[in-house]
């Protein structure tokens, strides 16, 4: 299929956005905020803007809170040196024709108590630690044994979120993504393999989408309802996670966010970063049961986004590492250039080496 005709290059109106083409950036985690202030600094504006080719940019997860930070040296988006921070890369973008979404993050138990406020354990929806790791200041480490939320606490993070989307206003961003998939908090809230609850937020599917519903009445109360999107994973394992009926699970959720005609839904399809059939699933039908804009996402190629735009399977088609490496993807794909390779060792940490100093077309 030659550039000119690739539906992944045409253009999509996702509200009262229009997008250039249906390349959305991925959110990336990369670990290079400010430290001891988990301020987004000059380099992201020059990694973010070198990137603005793309339909909408999603931004890397971004904790609403001290308590939602899960990993060292991710920004967030709950001072006012943070807004200004991220002030400056949305200026950037803008300054280069693109578009970005802040992505809203707490990770729940994925976290470690050296990253917590005074110490403490993370939260979860029940006391169950995951079996995996995160990312502190001196390296990998196990995560924490996490304690359960009251229901009393549970208005609060809402209210975080809340507060969050307000400042992602502030700081210039075109809208906002809730992250609600890879084990973090709110997927922890959806699945009952980590929800164990008996309170009005456990049990039932219609008590264990709540967490997730309460957040996105709060932030269509600052955003119009089309500049809110939410991401999802319904059959990763990521972070330890499971459910016993994802169909169910995923597919009331889903409904219930047509309702409230969001944006968009943001789905990785199987495991996260890994193998796209792990386990049985009808993506059709999470497709059909959502009245917005359907974001794929999990190791598109340009001909397997091509070919599922074209069945009408798919909106909008999320590329993740290909960016790294690539601050010129959308170019790429347009000529049919070959794709550099992200370097790991740069992946995560570290200064400009790895981050923004890919060369464009032309400059290799």
């Amino acid at each position: 299929m030659v550039a000119n005709s690739s539906p992944l290059l045409q253009p999509f109106r996702l509200g009262d956005l229009t997008l250039p083409n249906r390349v959305v950036m991925a959110p990336l985690t990369r670990n290079r905020a400010t430290h001891g202030t988990d301020v987004p600094n000059q380099l992201a504006a020059t990694y973010y803007r070198q990137r603005a080719g793309a339909g909408l940019i999603v931004s890397e997860g971004t904790q609403v809170s001290q308590q939602g930070q899960g990993y060292a040296w991710t920004p967030g988006i709950y001072s006012d040196a943070q807004v200004e921070g991220w002030r400056r890369a949305t200026d950037a973008v803008h300054e280069a024709g693109g578009r970005i979404f802040a992505q809203l993050w707490h990770v729940g138990r994925i976290s470690h108590v050296s990253l917590q406020p005074n110490g403490g354990a993370p939260v979860a929806p029940s006391a169950i630690r995951a079996n995996t790791r995160t990312f502190i200041e001196s390296g990998f480490a196990e995560v924490s044994a996490p304690r359960a939320l009251e229901t009393a606490e549970i208005p609060g993070i809402v209210a975080d979120f809340a507060k969050a989307a307000a400042n992602a206003k502030r700081a210039g961003f075109d809208g906002v993504e809730i992250h609600g998939a890879n084990g973090y908090l709110i997927d922890q809230f959806l699945r009952d393999g980590t929800n164990r609850r008996t309170d009005l937020y456990g049990g039932p599917v219609e008590n264990r989408v709540r967490f997730a519903l309460e957040i996105v009445d709060a932030l269509i109360k600052v955003w119009p309802a089309s500049r809110v999107g939410i991401r999802i994973a319904p059959v990763s394992p990521a972070n330890d996670i499971a459910d016993s009926a994802p169909a169910a699970t995923f597919g009331h959720l889903v409904a219930k966010l047509s309702e409230r005609k969001i944006g968009y839904i943001h789905v990785i399809e199987g495991a996260t970063q890994g193998d796209r059939n792990i386990a049985p699933f009808d993506w059709a039908a999470l497709r059909r049961a959502f009245s917005g804009a359907y974001i794929a996402n999990n190791g598109y190629t340009h001909e397997m986004a091509d070919a599922a735009l074209a069945e009408g399977r798919v909106d909008l088609v999320a590329f993740g590492r290909p960016f790294i490496a690539n601050p010129d993807l959308v170019e790429r794909l347009r000529r049919g250039a070959e794709l550099a390779t992200a370097d790991r060792a740069t992946l995560y940490g570290g200064g400009a080496k790895g981050y923004t100093d890919y060369p464009e077309l032309g400059e290799a």
